[in-house]
């Protein structure tokens, strides 16, 4: 599969703008969008996006219409790399992740799990979450909280990407979790993690796109829904979540900027919840939202 890096280079506020620019044109689709300083007085930055399966000239089209006008006066350029797991290649020397009492780790990394910890074996995969991410970690986190304090009947972890917050609800509450996502590529890689890590048996996985799909029937309603995805798709599946969701439900929100708060708050609200808890974890907001009971 060929890998575009579309680079854009300005001064450093308006980098960081086209930044934002990209990841609002490109959330949906889960592109990767980085911003780092590119001259040694720090003047310039450049804004990168990473296309999958396009060529360099049609990806800076791509780009061009998503982002419109706002980077026309800006350089930008395209190149294919090499071909590299590159999602392997960043992990590499990452050290293991503390959140709770989960510990996400690799497999040169076992040694490193305490005494008494629930450990998360995760390896580098085409599916996103590992536990370094600020919305994993406070995912994670959450999880924790929250099954320590009550038990829920039916866990829902929706976009699950590795799998691991299914895998961590599951082995926390000993208690049969469904995680679905959109990317089969993703459900695969959940499937097998869930085995490896000796809960197999107890995550249930499929593919489907948002929460129309029938087989959502078999397993809700759901007491407990995990949405660790981005704030568009969040927005866009209020209602349907909502309908998903039991009378009395709680939702842990994730894959959201500090900014995008008072816009999911308000979406979930017309569906009857209330914030009962909010994390922001290195520039990320993780929500808890309740409906139907005071507190989480």
């Amino acid at each position: 599969m060929k890998t575009i890096r579309v680079r854009i280079t300005a001064e450093e506020l308006e980098a960081k703008r086209i930044s934002d620019i990209l990841e609002r044109a490109f959330e949906d689709e889960g592109n990767p969008v980085t911003i780092y300083e590119v001259s040694p007085d720090g003047r310039l930055w450049a804004a990168e996006v990473l296309l999958f399966d396009a060529e360099p000239d049609a990806a800076m089209e791509t780009v061009r219409d998503r982002v419109g006008a706002d980077a026309f006066a800006a350089p930008m350029e395209a190149e294919e790399l090499p071909d590299i797991n590159w999602v392997e290649k960043s992990l590499e020397g990452l050290k293991p992740v503390r959140a709770g009492r989960f510990v996400v780790h690799g497999k040169h990394d076992r040694h490193k799990v305490p005494a008494g910890a629930i450990a998360l074996e995760i390896e580098a995969a085409l599916a996103f979450g590992t536990g370094h991410h600020g919305t994993t970690a406070g995912c994670l986190e959450e999880i924790d909280r929250l099954l320590s304090l009550r038990e829920y009947d039916s866990i829902l972890d929706l976009g699950t990407g590795t799998g691991v917050l299914a895998i961590a609800a599951a082995l926390k509450a000993k208690t049969p979790v469904l995680a679905t996502d959109i990317d089969p590529v993703a459900t695969q890689t959940a499937l097998a993690n869930a085995r490896f890590n000796d809960a197999g048996h107890l995550v249930r996985v499929f593919t489907a796109n948002g929460m129309d799909d029938r087989r959502f029937r078999l397993y809700g309603p759901f007491d407990l829904i995990i949405a660790n995805i981005l704030a568009r798709p969040l927005m866009k599946m209020a209602k349907s979540i909502g309908a998903r969701a039991a009378q009395t439900a709680t939702l842990v929100l994730s894959g959201l900027r500090i900014e995008d708060g008072p816009r999911i708050l308000f979406a979930y609200g017309c569906q009857g919840f209330v914030l009962d808890r909010r994390r922001e974890k290195d520039g990320w907001l993780t929500l808890t939202l309740v409906r139907g009971r005071k507190t989480a």
